[in-house]
């Protein structure tokens, strides 16, 4: 697991020394695996933005952008285009709606989660069609602080070929989206999984990035905050590990084989 040794990264110049770690990174991680290169989907979101920046860096117009929309924020919009503009992506818009609101309408669920998480999911779909047909690696865009808590959608946003900044703590991503060159619009709103209207990920974690952050780098914090992570962790171990599959067969079935 990534959480067994946490070291904090303290300074902007390590932070820098890493990025350019995780650009020879993926490059290797590309070549290995015979691919033309990458996909991001951009949500308008500060995660997604900086892994876009990073591997535009690195790939230029191998490195595929795709935003995918389903009833967008209107600032998500806008920060997409300008993200665009400024990195100079490789970029496509594709609308969702239609086929969000087919699978929502065919399924019938009452359950506002399990309705909200088809869209993660429905991406997830689309980001592969694409990386399928263009021969290239899907990139996650979970940071560290999403990763330990388990804040993301099983085999939605969760489901990436290379995961470049899941050892990187939400405030790390903050400055090193700075060096990277993404908008501040991105950099300063509030980070937002976009489930639904109004939605955020501290009113929905139940605790701020910064408490995380302290928490993941050893900091002391309050109780309240550290028993909510704790619990987050736990219920949520599921998400992080390989599927679970059945031992193989039992000693005392062979041993009855064997007479």
């Amino acid at each position: 697991m990534i959480f067994d040794k946490i070291e904090p990264i303290l300074t902007l110049n390590e932070l820098i020394e890493y990025g350019e770690y995780v650009e020879t990174w993926l490059k290797d991680q590309v070549k290995q695996s015979n691919k033309k290169g990458v996909i991001v989907g951009l949500s308008g979101g500060i995660d997604s933005a900086l892994v876009a920046a990073i591997s535009n860096k690195v790939f230029g117009k191998n490195c595929h952008t795709i935003s995918m929309m389903i009833n967008p924020r209107l600032e998500d919009e806008k920060d997409i285009n300008e993200l665009v503009k400024q990195l100079n992506l490789n970029h496509e818009y594709i609308n969702l709606l239609d086929s969000f609101e087919t699978i929502e309408k065919k399924l019938n669920l009452s359950n506002k989660l399990a309705i909200a998480n088809i869209k993660p999911r429905l991406r997830m779909l689309t980001l592969y069609a694409k990386a399928q047909e263009l021969d290239l690696l899907v990139l996650g865009t979970d940071n560290l602080d999403e990763a330990y808590l388990g804040y993301f959608t099983k085999y939605g946003d969760g489901a990436a070929d290379l995961l470049p900044i899941v050892r990187l703590t939400k405030s790390e991503v903050r400055q090193l989206s700075k060096y990277y060159g993404v908008t501040d619009s991105i950099i300063n709103k509030a980070p937002s999984a976009g489930l639904w209207e109004n939605q955020t990920d501290e009113d929905e974690m139940g605790i701020s990035y910064n408490q995380v952050d302290d928490f993941l780098r050893n900091n002391s914090i309050d109780a309240t905050a550290k028993e909510r992570i704790n619990h987050l962790h736990k219920i949520s171990e599921h998400k992080r590990i390989p599927i679970p599959k059945p031992n193989h067969l039992p000693e005392f079935i062979l041993k009855l084989r064997s007479k």
